[in-house]
């Protein structure tokens, strides 16, 4: 790595970010898909159940279904050869810096490490050494009080300020704006990592809004509780980042939403600090001041702390899995399942593409008896019960309380399910499945390395609509594919991941081998843009739980309409008058460099 400018920097922590994870990809640096040398594809690192296992039919998989050749690869720049912009200077600022004895640094791959999420731009670009904007100074606060320090040093002297937490992002919430002509403040809430207290009386918790989630549940696990809140990045995303994108769990069934579990919160932006006066399960006090923190992606300010409730452990925790002739029956059951508020604490469902991928990833079997029983169970599904291999689809469930609940809800879902033709799993598919949630996102870096271009993208709809939607938008992916000029076989395919009274959220994956393209990246723009309408027109959301960042914004105006729109700009005026909060997600600012206006 190059730059042509001094390193300037002051009690630097050894942080996570820069020591124990990718710079270019998901995750721990020592977890990858990868090819052994016996041709196979394995997992690499001891962190998951599919760790040093080898995935014999996963390659024949991938080289069928996507039209992939291993023997072309598509090498990702080394980091050293990477060449960094010079920060913009602001020699103002980093003497305030010196001056109030805060940690900070300039150093190109510091900066580098906090200018991105994971979306598949980010990934990209990464990979090809065409670095955007970055932020020009990486700040750490240790405390509340710093932060408010650190706001008032952007306020003093020019400056705009993106905080980050996780850094998990898919909506291209971190990217710094490249018409940003001011120097800016990368906050990265790393240090703020701590739980405060545990309320046994009252379960709740207080806790920094940079603390990890899987730190968070942990701790949490080690005196008695959990939090419940799941969401497939808990590995890495952080507390402040679930109320800053709305957040969603894999087991909101039974806890909730991140907006359920939220009591209390700190909110730091250049008007002060906003807080309630009372920590209370409920108040009626106006508008809901935490509903216009909640999904507000560090426009506004940056979450310092928050207190949510937490749950005592379960006492059984309980694994299980369907398997129904097709998507329609699946989605029938949850329907079901939901009209009846009888949904275990997660409940996922995934349609034949995903179910037959997720076969492919099945680790060899060192078990004769394991092996039987897999060949033996197939033979069930497809001779015997006379289910077609192209339209089996799968669910995967968990289940937590007390034996007897558990006991119970188990009971109840099995026999609902034989209403839809479903077949029961067992409970070692089903955690199987439920695990593999946390390495499948390593695959997306197996596929760049061979000329894929992936991603994930979800909604939320009402349950008149969720066939209807799902089955419009993957024929569109599909279609608008072979328009753009993609030669070969698409990856198309959704499931349903969460329940609602109302309806459900549905995940789309996709992915396209695009060699031979003469821009890859563009071409899936078109594609995901075109989804996302169809989504729209068919009844969705903008998103779910991902949140907007600049990628969904073009849409803001449809979701929320002029008047809510100006509602959201007043309130951005109100509280960041000078837009030290930059990061220019969810709205465009009259007069700011990023306005389209």
């Amino acid at each position: 790595m190059s730059a042509s400018h001094q390193t300037i920097e002051h009690d630097v922590p050894q942080s996570y970010r820069d020591t124990i994870l990718k710079w270019n990809g998901w995750g721990y640096s020592d977890s990858l898909f990868a090819i052994n040398k016996d041709g196979h594809v394995t997992f690499t690192g001891d962190k998951y159940d599919i760790s040093g296992k080898v995935m014999p039919h996963f390659r024949p998989w991938f080289e069928n279904y996507l039209g992939i050749d291993l023997n072309y690869v598509s090498p990702a720049q080394k980091l050293s050869d990477v060449v960094i912009e010079p920060p913009v200077e602001n020699e103002d600022l980093i003497e305030f810096l010196k001056e109030n004895k805060l940690s900070f640094s300039n150093d190109p791959k510091i900066r580098l490490m906090r200018a991105h999420g994971h979306t598949v731009h980010d990934m990209v670009n990464l990979r090809e050494g065409k670095i955007p904007r970055l932020p020009d100074v990486v700040v750490w606060p240790k405390s509340e009080q710093e932060i408010v320090k650190i706001i008032e040093g952007a306020m003093s002297h020019n400056c705009a300020i993106i905080p980050i937490g996780g850094g998990t992002s898919v909506t291209n919430a971190l990217d710094t704006p490249v018409t940003e002509k001011r120097a800016v403040i990368s906050m990265d809430m790393a240090l703020l990592d701590k739980i405060l207290w545990i309320d046994r009386e009252n379960l709740t918790c207080r806790a920094q809004a940079g603390i990890v989630g899987q730190s968070l549940e942990r701790q949490l696990n080690s005196k008695g509780f959990t939090c419940g809140h799941e969401p497939d990045s808990i590995e890495f995303s952080t507390l402040g980042g679930w109320v800053s994108t709305r957040a969603s769990g894999m087991k909101k069934n039974k806890y909730g939403n991140i907006e359920d579990l939220v009591v209390h919160m700190n909110f730091v932006c250049p008007k002060g600090i906003i807080q309630k006066q009372c920590q209370v399960p409920r108040i009626s006090c106006g508008p809901d001041i935490h509903q216009v923190i909640l999904g507000s992606e560090g426009t506004f300010g940056v979450v310092s702390e928050v207190t949510i409730k937490i749950f005592p452990l379960p006492e059984v925790k309980r694994y299980g899995s369907f398997v129904f002739p097709n998507f329609e029956s699946g989605v029938n059951f949850f329907r079901k399942v939901a009209s009846r508020r009888i949904q275990p604490a997660s409940l996922r469902l995934m349609d034949n593409d995903q179910f037959v991928m997720g076969q492919a990833l099945k680790v060899a079997s060192d078990s004769w008896w394991a092996s039987l029983k897999s060949s033996v169970s197939k033979m069930y599904i497809t001779s015997w019960k006379g289910f077609k291999v192209d339209e089996i689809c799968a669910a995967t469930c968990v289940y937590e309380g007390s034996r007897e609940e558990v006991d119970q809800q188990e009971d109840r879902l099995n026999k609902l399910a034989e209403n839809f033709q479903g077949v029961v799993g067992g409970e070692e598919n089903g955690q199987y499945g439920y695990r593999l949630t946390f390495a499948i996102a390593y695959l997306r870096d197996l596929g760049m390395n061979h000329g894929v271009l992936g991603e994930s993208f979800e909604t939320s709809v009402p349950w008149d609509k969720v066939l209807t939607l799902c089955r419009n938008v993957k024929e569109l992916m599909r279609r608008e594919a072979k328009a753009q000029g993609v030669k070969h076989p698409v990856l198309a395919s959704c499931r349903v991941t969460q329940v609602y009274d109302a309806g459900a959220c549905v995940y789309f994956y996709f992915g396209f081998n695009a060699r031979g393209l003469p821009n890859g990246l563009q071409v899936y723009d078109r594609i995901e843009t075109a989804a996302r309408d169809e989504i729209i027109a068919c009844g969705g959301s903008i998103s779910h739980h991902h949140g907007v960042g600049k990628i969904r914004k073009q849409w803001m105006l449809t979701t929320n309409g002029a008047v809510g729109i100006a509602l959201l700009k007043a309130i951005k005026s109100e509280l960041d008058p000078a837009n030290i909060f930059a990061n220019a997600n969810l709205i465009d600012i009259i007069g700011s460099p990023h306005s389209k206006l």
